[in-house]
């Protein structure tokens, strides 16, 4: 009779289907960032923006080390072309231009994060509860937002900053998230509208789970692709107004960013005596970083609405090329 090798111990069959082992933790947010990565990558406008926001916040963070010269120091000769020395040359006050941008940098991106922040913040607390709550809280909210909606924004964002002469960083923040938060408030209310009488919310009311709660956990995060497309919006919005009113003279003069830099290049005459690079370098600087969080804007979109991704061409082999046309 011949005998079966034995090759080890056997755990017992029950029937029963093994356990399976569920990512928590590090594991899940390390899948959902090489999502992300890869998304980012598929998609060239998001590529191109990112590129271009990961510049400018080094830039930001280490000035420095990029520029070696002090942006607010008139120990240069006055209106100097490009040089070795002055990439950009220097400005009518003896300062150099090349050293103006890099440490304006740092005032900028934080005007564009903090109000995409803040104003972000209150849109979603105002528009979701708004949707939610309904009755006299829709109507009361709804009528703010829409009061806020019918005033032409630039003017009033002058009026305000009248104000407040020489307003610093703080202030321009807190101006522009007063004025900013009420069209992204409206997005955020009819997405929330639309979300309203779902099963899993039903289910959240039925389990006697509070209103705030409800809205905090099972609303906004369903809402995240549409929150991260406002805060872009909002920040590309902080980017472009409040570089406008410190060109204007009602922010800081004193203050090393592109909008002052254009007060100071208009107020000199830059353009008529010759020297373009003063008013040229801080609008194209504002342009870049204005398009880094469009294309960031409009990649976010097609990330998340396949309707919008544009129809791409497969390429076809070299050899199924030859044998259709044979």
């Amino acid at each position: 009779m011949a005998m079966l090798p034995v090759t080890g111990p056997t755990a017992p069959t029950t029937g029963l289907p093994e356990p399976t082992v569920t990512a928590r933790g590090p594991g899940r947010r390390t899948a959902a960032l090489s999502r992300l990565t890869s998304a980012v990558r598929s998609n060239r406008k998001a590529t191109v923006g990112t590129v271009l926001l990961l510049l400018f916040t080094i830039v930001a963070l280490v000035p420095g080390l990029i520029a070696h010269d002090s942006p607010t120091a008139t120990i240069y000769p006055r209106s100097l072309g490009p040089s070795a020395q002055h990439w950009f040359g220097t400005t009518a006050l003896g300062q150099d231009i090349f050293a103006q941008a890099v440490y304006g940098t740092r005032e900028v991106l934080i005007i564009a994060i903090g109000v995409g922040l803040f104003s972000t913040g209150v849109a979603v607390l105002i528009g979701v509860a708004a949707a939610y709550l309904g009755g006299a809280w829709d109507g009361v909210l709804g009528l703010i937002t829409d009061v806020l909606l019918v005033i032409p924004l630039f003017p009033l964002l002058i009026v305000i900053a009248t104000y407040v002469q020489n307003a610093g960083t703080a202030v321009l923040v807190a101006v522009l998230t007063l004025t900013g938060w009420s069209y992204t408030a409206r997005q955020l209310r009819s997405q929330a509208l639309s979300l309203r009488k779902r099963d899993f919310l039903e289910a959240a009311r039925v389990r006697g789970e509070r209103r705030m709660y409800i809205v905090m956990v099972e609303i906004i995060p369903t809402m995240t692709s549409l929150i991260v497309a406002s805060f872009l919006t909002n920040a590309l919005y902080a980017v472009l107004f409040g570089s406008s009113l410190q060109f204007i003279g009602l922010g800081d003069p004193n203050s090393v960013s592109w909008g002052t830099m254009l007060y100071w290049a208009e107020n000199n005459e830059a353009l008529q005596t010759g020297q373009y690079l003063w008013a040229i370098v801080p609008g194209a600087l504002i342009a870049l970083l204005g398009a880094a969080f469009a294309l960031l804007n409009y990649a976010f979109d097609e990330i998340g609405n396949p309707a919008l991704r544009p129809l791409r061409r497969k390429k076809v082999p070299r050899r199924t090329r030859a044998k259709q046309i044979a």
